[in-house]
């Protein structure tokens, strides 16, 4: 490593530039042997760095938001999700609901998309800033059942429930609910009613 390289790297430091830092010997190099342009070497570096960040962002908002892995809606097959109308989802994409503190329900027979399409639209949200949280149905009541029996409800309400503006549950109705089990979620519903947007999914026809 020469004095230049050094340099390179701590001034890359300073500015927060970790991937054009890990990705700077091996572009020097290549560059050097095909006699790139000056602008052309800059482009890859800043494009590595913009990659880098995209891949820590969506590594970050898997962890903070419980998604099981990122879906997007771009790679929805509407053709495989038979019933679901494009221009709804798009619709939806745009946030508005959230805003207006309304309720999204995806119904259907299970592998028709609906967690995708959840997933999808709670990672646009949080894309767009948006404070959310993404957990399924029986975790959620293990959790609040877990907090009832040690009197320590309203506090897991506040924090799992209450602090996020979107809040999807995925699978209502996969595995039956107990009658205190049924009570919780309840209270769920009732505490985000016009406070808070909710996207729940579930494989039970809407009546039930």
């Amino acid at each position: 490593m020469n004095l230049q390289h050094e340099r390179m790297l701590s001034l890359c430091e300073t500015l927060n530039l970790p991937f054009i830092a890990q990705d700077y010997a091996i572009a020097s190099q290549a560059a050097a042997e095909k006699e790139v342009a000056y602008s052309d070497f800059l482009e890859r570096l800043l494009r590595t760095e913009a990659a880098g960040r995209q891949i820590r962002k969506q590594s970050m908002l898997t962890r903070m938001t419980g998604f099981p892995a990122i879906k997007t809606l771009d790679d929805f097959d509407y053709q495989f999700g038979s019933g679901v109308k494009k221009s709804q989802i798009d619709e939806l994409a745009g946030m508005g609901f959230i805003e207006r503190q309304e309720n999204v329900v995806l119904v259907g027979p299970s592998g028709v998309g609906k967690t995708h399409l959840a997933i999808a639209l709670g990672y646009r949200a949080a894309q767009a800033d948006i404070k959310m949280r993404f957990t399924t149905a029986a975790d959620l009541l293990l959790i609040l059942s877990a907090a009832h029996a040690q009197n320590q409800l309203k506090a897991v309400m506040h924090r799992a429930i209450n602090a996020y503006r979107l809040l999807i549950i995925d699978e209502i109705g996969y595995l039956p609910m107990s009658r205190e089990q049924a009570n919780l979620f309840f209270q769920v519903i009732a505490a985000r009613y016009e406070r808070g947007s909710l996207i729940v999914t579930s494989n039970l026809p809407f009546g039930q």
